[in-house]
């Protein structure tokens, strides 16, 4: 019996390790001006704890569209991929990384770059689960990106499924 209790909570244990934040997976971000769609992001964490994020789809240009007017900008010393960023794709290179987590749907410590002009701003993630207030009808993630102690901007992004995120218009 207690080779069965033990079995079991290491079981719990480590299903408890290993449950994914609900900040992991598919979302799409929106203009904050016209409401409209920007783009489908994944979300993940890797082995080492680490969230980082990167566009799986770009709703106003097609997906192989390099950075846009990037050049000159980076390569930052921290960034996750080397090289030119004015040659970087929009879709597929990771533009939110090294961020770690502050506690369950929290995170910060980490960078998200804007590919549109190559800007470079520290990033804090904060989920909001559907329902939570009238402000989040569906399961929301505040983006954002500061300058300077709380001066900056937030953007608030959808949930979506892997599908949604690469189709959005």
């Amino acid at each position: 019996m207690k080779k069965l209790i033990l079995a079991a909570l290491m079981v719990m244990t480590a299903a408890l390790c290993f449950a994914k934040d609900p900040c992991e997976g598919y979302w799409i971000s929106y203009d904050e001006k016209t409401g409209k769609a920007t783009a489908g992001w994944e979300i993940t964490v890797d082995a080492n704890g680490i969230l980082s994020g990167k566009i799986v789809h770009n709703a106003a240009q097609p997906d192989d569209v390099l950075a846009y007017d990037t050049k000159g900008k980076g390569p930052y010393d921290d960034f996750p991929v080397k090289g030119d960023m004015s040659k970087m794709t929009v879709v597929g290179t990771t533009w939110i990384y090294n961020m770690k987590k502050d506690s369950d749907g929290k995170w910060s410590g980490g960078r998200i770059v804007n590919p549109q002009d190559g800007n470079r701003y520290k990033c804090k993630i904060t989920f909001h689960k559907a329902g939570e207030s009238k402000k989040y009808p569906v399961d929301t993630l505040e983006m954002r990106g500061e300058i300077g102690v709380g001066i900056g901007r937030s953007q608030y992004w959808k949930a979506a499924t892997k599908e949604e995120a690469l189709t959005i218009h």
